[in-house]
């Protein structure tokens, strides 16, 4: 710990090790953890119930420790915790997933898989022995689905979770398939077995969706006051959402006109080719990120240790590629494997494929500079000297950074000869401020799955596929889609501050080094121990208004 009290350490071991055990599942690289050998999911009633019994248990204890005379670093331990906390609320009590949307359980039976699948080989006989046994528990999961969601499910989320389920079976099949030889003889033979089951269950789910939609009358929104205990509680932003809408609406507007500009300029560049095959893309991914580090290095942005872990392309296997509807094909690793190099795993390159993977077959360097970043930024947080600041809090201060890392790329002339790819990094810009408003108007109810998918693929363009899969997410993970905009924000509100303060002693690399290090830690608490600076964190609060009573009050009404 950061000179923390021994009940505060021993507090957040607790916790952690439970979270760890706890946590949903979802779509998102970012959020992934790595579980206890033979863990499934549980989302019964009486699981339920013992989260909550826990999550009070921790409250208690969190608000009986005495920091307030610890050093500033203890005392953001403490609001870390705090911070982690309020988000296990929010997720049970007041965005309520677990109610509401049948796109959950999706997640919950089948992305332990997925993420399996995700680490490369080889493959010890344990990992097949887990596969085996999640795939025999998805009909546990879908039928505690069905006893959770009858009576509150959201009209929208089951709509959409049809869509997923139209071929979910088949996909599934067709991936533990092409699993099969990976594995030793005797356990192919329990994976069909546990495959079919699975498939059958995806199945009985789907067929019980259509029957109970037209009963399923809850909104996907989870309105303006639980909203706001998300932005000021979990995320600690200093904003009101007047205050996002307006700096997403302003940002939308700057980067559309450096677009044109930028369009303008560089009218009469031919695109340049795509990569001739994926061996080739893999080839040059590996040769650019070095050549990244040792721009960032050279332009005194940022000095990666040379040994720290690498990010790398890798070929998409047949097993996993049917099944990546269920997340970002991308295997981060975990602070139990911390010098594993992380993986995104590549489909042939071609003119057809969706926004981010299309940019990538032209130039991985694009790729590098935001999922990469992802990667570097987590490996450094894993050998951070106090254990707390291993773990995710919210995305705001994770997504913040890997922005960032694009528009100083950007501005330090990384993209300088390739045209294309500066074009694109302003239209991802473009994008990130357009999610603000999505992100907001579908959690306060202003915007359908529809409405939102449409003004993604108008305004951006995004292409219909990515489209659909981002308003989704967003309309299940309200806050997520802002925290690119938001964090990058206060990370420039940050350098500038620290900048001013240290004058000509100011050195970029460090201050990155150090906020990436941190990278976990959402900015308003890295504010206030750089710069002995709270205004943020009592801006939050402020927002935030009195935790206790809103968060009872809300939670009571939305079981209601």
């Amino acid at each position: 710990m950061s000179g923390g009290s021994t009940e505060l350490g021993r507090l957040a071991e607790e916790f952690w090790a439970w979270r760890t055990a706890t946590q949903p599942d979802s779509y998102d690289d970012v959020t992934r953890v790595e579980r206890p050998a033979g863990m499934l999911p549980d989302w019964s009633p009486d699981a339920i119930t013992e989260r909550r019994r826990a999550l009070a248990g921790f409250t208690q204890r969190h608000g009986d420790l005495k920091v307030a005379a610890e050093p500033v670093a203890a005392r953001v331990d403490a609001a870390l915790l705090g911070s982690a906390l309020a988000r296990v609320h929010w997720e049970l009590d007041l965005l309520r997933d677990w109610r509401r949307n049948p796109c959950f359980y999706l997640d919950q039976a089948l992305v332990p898989l997925y993420n399996l699948l995700l680490q490369p080989p080889p493959w010890p006989g344990t990992r097949g022995r887990e596969i085996v046994a999640l795939l025999g528990h998805v009909p546990d999961v879908l039928e505690q689905a069905r006893r959770n969601l009858t009576g509150h499910a959201a009209g929208p989320f089951a709509r959409y979770a049809l869509r997923l389920l139209d071929t979910a079976d088949e996909a599934l099949g067709t991936a533990m398939t092409a699993l099969g030889p990976f594995l030793p003889t005797a356990r192919t033979q329990e994976l069909a077995a546990a495959t079919g089951a699975a498939q059958r269950a995806l199945a009985s789910f789907r067929e019980w969706l259509q029957e109970h939609l037209p009963g399923f009358a809850a909104p996907i929104s989870v309105g303006p006051a639980a909203f706001r205990y998300f932005l000021h509680h979990v995320a600690l932003l200093p904003y009101s959402m007047r205050q996002l809408l307006d700096m997403g609406r302003q940002e939308y507007a700057r980067t559309a006109a450096a677009e044109v500009t930028l369009r303008r300029r560089h009218r009469l560049r031919p695109e340049p080719p795509l990569c001739a095959d994926t061996a080739r893309q893999v080839e040059r991914q590996s040769t650019d990120e070095q050549d990244v580090r040792d721009f960032l290095r050279r332009e005194g942005i940022i000095d990666l240790p040379d040994d720290l872990r690498h990010y790398r392309n890798a070929p998409m296997p047949a097993y996993l590629e049917p099944l990546t509807w269920l997340g970002v094909p991308h295997y981060i690793a975990s602070a139990q494997r911390p010098g594993d190099d992380a993986l995104r795993y590549l489909r042939p390159p071609r003119a057809d494929l969706p926004y981010f993977q299309r940019v990538e077959a032209y130039d991985p360097r694009v790729g590098v500079v935001h999922e990469g970043v992802h990667a570097w930024q987590a490996a450094l947080s894993w050998r951070h000297p106090d254990p707390l600041r291993h773990h995710y809090y919210d995305s705001a201060a994770n997504e913040g950074i890997a922005f960032h890392a694009e528009e100083l790329a950007l501005q330090a002339g990384l993209f300088d000869g390739t045209p294309t790819s500066a074009l694109f990094v302003v239209n991802a810009m473009r994008l990130r401020a357009l999610r603000v408003e999505v992100d907001i108007a579908l959690a306060v109810g202003e915007l359908t799955l529809e409405q939102a998918a449409a003004r993604l693929a108008e305004q951006v363009p995004l292409d219909p596929g990515t489209a659909w899969e981002e308003a989704a997410f967003f309309a299940g993970h309200p806050g997520q889609g802002l925290s690119y905009l938001t964090g990058k924000v206060q990370i420039h509100g940050l350098l500038a501050d620290a900048a001013r303060r240290q004058g000509k002693a100011f050195r970029l690399d460090a201050f990155l080094g150090r906020l990436w290090r941190d990278g976990n830690v959402p900015l308003a608490l890295q504010r206030w121990e750089l710069l002995d600076d709270r205004s943020h964190l009592d801006a939050a609060q402020r927002w935030g208004g009195d935790r206790g009573g809103s968060a009872v009050g809300l939670a009571e009404a939305a079981e209601g």
